[in-house]
This record gives C-alpha cells, structure tokens and sequence, in this order.
C-alpha cells in the first residue's frame, strides 16, 4: 500500500475534519458536550465519513502492522481507571479472578459464557502492536489472548445484528446519582478481524491491573479508547442508541469519533 494511505496517515490527514484530536481534558473542546452545537454536528458528520472512507480504502482485513520483540523498549503505559473501585470487580479481584465469567448475549442464538480458566485454554493468539493514545502517546507491546471471532461464532451471532456493545466493571466516573461505567462497541467487522482479542497477558505476563485484567479487549485497527478494559460482558444489538448517551462508548458520548480507527 502507498505511503499516502496508510492508516495511520489517513488518521492525521483526516483528523481536523473528525474529532480525533479531542484530548482529555482540554478546555477548547467543551463545546463537544453541547448536543446543540453546529460545530459538533459538522464533527459528527464528518466522523461517518472518516468511518466509510477508511473502510473503502483499507479494506475489512488489512492487519494492523506486528512489531518484533526487541522494538518493545518500555512497559505498557496505563491509562484511565486503573484501579476498578464497583464491588463486584473487587471481590473478583480479591478471589484472584477465579469467579470470573465472561458473557456474550442479545442478538444471539445462545448465551454462553467463559471462565478466565476456560478462556486461557482456547486457542490463542499472541501479536506485538503499537497502542496509539488520543492524548498523543504510543507504546509498543505484546498482547495474547483469545480471537473473539470464535467465541462470537460459538454464540451464534443473529443476521440481523449489527454492533457489539463492551460492558465493562470500569467505574470511570463517579457522580451524585452513582457510578458511569465505561462501555464501548465495534461493528461486526472489528469484531471478527483475526487481531481482534480477548487479551489475558501483556508482554509475556499476567495482564495487570492497572492496564485491564482479567480481559482487555484488544481491537488493533483503531486508537486506545476503543481497547475496554476490565470487559464482563458482549452484547450483540442492532443499534446503539439505547446505551449511554446513544453514541456507542463512554468516550464518544462525550464528543469522540465513535470508529476511532487508524
């Protein structure tokens, strides 16, 4: 592929017309909360076209480029919560993860649902990738865990299902009315991608806390918002407007780019 249309190139090339350069926490980017604002409808436009045009230009299965071991220079930056405080995820934590379940449901012929144990002995995938941060870092490391197209298929996804919906344990905000807690949702097509994993193990170790145990979901083809950690549950639907805010994750109800991809 030309150097042109690289994903990463198209990102910065279209990340003026998107909302890709929104960091946390900075104050030229407030209007974003205001539904109401031209400037953030023009952004929301402009977003759908970013998604349907890397789409057209990359294609479903182009891979996200692999690294090797010796371009790992540095630990896995943690970002976000880093620290689950909800007293479900507690008590898993403090039971070292064993009642641990991981559920897939909705828009499925079955519900099924994995041990952290019955996970771990599926067959594995391990790839050594680059995050890439919203905020403007990035950090090479090596990621294993379980495709999550198999455990989809074991499911049976409906025909008519369109998004997958992370629920996760991740109680990023906390406000008078209680705990917000951190979702987010791909298409089909980020779900099934070969380097798309439920990730167990970081740089040859045990996933730690602070960067998403037991299972971070891995999706390499698009910025790090987009990697829930602490992930409990997979919900298959065919909109998202019933969750959060109705713009499919956490971040993007708070004025992301819901694609996020790179």
């Amino acid at each position: 592929m030309s150097r042109l249309i690289t994903r990463r190139n198209f990102l910065r090339s279209s990340a003026v017309a998107g909302s890709g350069l929104v960091l946390a926490g900075c104050d030229q980017f407030n209007f974003l909360g205001d539904k109401s604002n031209p400037v953030r409808h023009v952004m929301e436009q402009a977003n759908v076209l970013t998604y349907r045009a890397q789409r057209a230009l990359i294609g479903d299965q182009a891979l996200a480029r692999e690294y090797s071991a010796s371009e790992i220079r540095q630990g896995m930056k943690p970002n976000g919560s880093v620290e689950p405080s909800t007293p479900e995820y507690m008590f898993l934590r403090m039971q070292n993860f064993e009642p641990y379940r991981l559920t897939v449901k909705g828009m499925v012929e079955r519900e099924v649902s994995f041990s952290l144990a019955e996970l771990r002995n599926m067959p594995s995938r391990s790839q050594i990738t680059r995050h890439d941060c919203v905020e403007g870092w990035s950090c090479i490391a090596k990621w294993t865990g379980t495709p999550l197209g198999p455990i989809l298929d074991m499911a049976g996804v409906k025909p008519q299902a369109r998004f997958c919906v992370y629920h996760c344990y991740d109680n990023i905000q906390r406000t008078l009315t209680g705990d917000i807690l951190y979702y987010e949702s791909s298409d089909l097509v980020d779900a099934y991608h070969p380097q798309t994993i439920l990730s167990y193990g970081l740089n040859d170790a045990v996933l730690p806390v602070s960067n998403g145990a037991p299972i971070r979901l891995r999706i390499e083809r698009a910025l790090g918002y987009k990697q829930p950690k602490y992930l409990h549950t997979i919900e298959l639907v065919d909109d998202l407007s019933p969750f959060g805010q109705g713009k499919g994750g956490y971040w993007p109800d708070n004025g992301y780019d819901w694609y996020g991809g790179i």
